[in-house]
């Protein structure tokens, strides 16, 4: 429902958080391949630099939007996974800490699964910086990970680089020169540079069975109280 459309389906995930916040659902698990976007965090929108690099990702013809989850600006084709994670919680203000240990174990897990030199920390230099990303060989990165908690629920959000690191480092450097924040064009890693067989459709399977395994998915559709939640709240996200 949200197809080519960057800032609805960050507003889809935003929905279905403020709707646990209410009570209205329990959890739920969104995996889905975006179009090619970047993705800021809100502080980035407050920087001198933000609408300079909101118009270096249109003119690489990338769409700019303002995510749900904190972090810094996260860049992705449609080679890309996007894994959110929505969980009612009456304790939602605490346990950041455990989750990103917990959920960046289990990520690192399914990429060793399928041969890959997957560790959890921080690679110098990389961009949304941060100490639970998932990386190969603690080289370059793969998986970036944020939270957003908000009254009685939390947003888990992981975004995997399945391919195409050459096309997003320049993109980046123009991004983070414009931010005026430091970056390494060489931490952008990719999956598919470190298990070339490790293609889209097995990754999605694997991380979708590795929840599955924890928490015994049921398969739902949007509802469309979800589709109508979303609507409203897509303003929020553009840029």
């Amino acid at each position: 429902m949200t197809e080519n459309d960057p800032a609805l389906e960050m507003a889809a995930t935003h929905a279905l958080l403020r709707r646990a916040s209410r009570g209205e659902i329990d959890a739920a698990l969104r995996v889905f391949r975006p179009t090619p976007m970047v993705a800021f965090g809100r502080r980035d929108t407050n920087r001198p630099g933000f609408p300079a690099a909101a118009q270096a990702c249109r003119d690489a013809g990338f769409t700019p939007v303002v995510r749900a989850s904190g972090g810094r600006a996260v860049a992705c084709t449609t080679n890309a996974l996007i894994i959110d994670h929505v969980q009612r919680d009456p304790g939602s203000l605490g346990g950041m800490d455990a989750r990103f240990e917990d959920y960046g174990a289990m990520l690192a897990g399914v990429l060793a699964d399928l041969g890959i030199d997957a560790r959890v920390g921080e690679v110098p230099g990389e961009y949304c910086p941060g100490a639970h990303s998932v990386n190969a060989r603690g080289e370059v990165k793969l998986i970036g990970t944020a939270q957003r908690m908000v009254r009685d629920a939390w947003l888990f959000s992981s975004v995997v680089m399945v391919g195409d690191a050459p096309l997003l480092q320049p993109l980046l450097v123009r991004i983070y020169d414009a931010l005026e924040l430091q970056f390494d064009p060489a931490s952008v890693g990719a999956v598919t540079t470190e298990s070339p067989a490790a293609r889209i459709d097995v990754l999605e399977e694997a991380f979708i069975g590795a929840y599955d395994d924890r928490f015994g998915l049921v398969e739902a559709r949007f509802d469309a109280s979800v589709i109508d939640l979303a609507e409203t709240m897509r303003l929020d996200h553009e840029s």
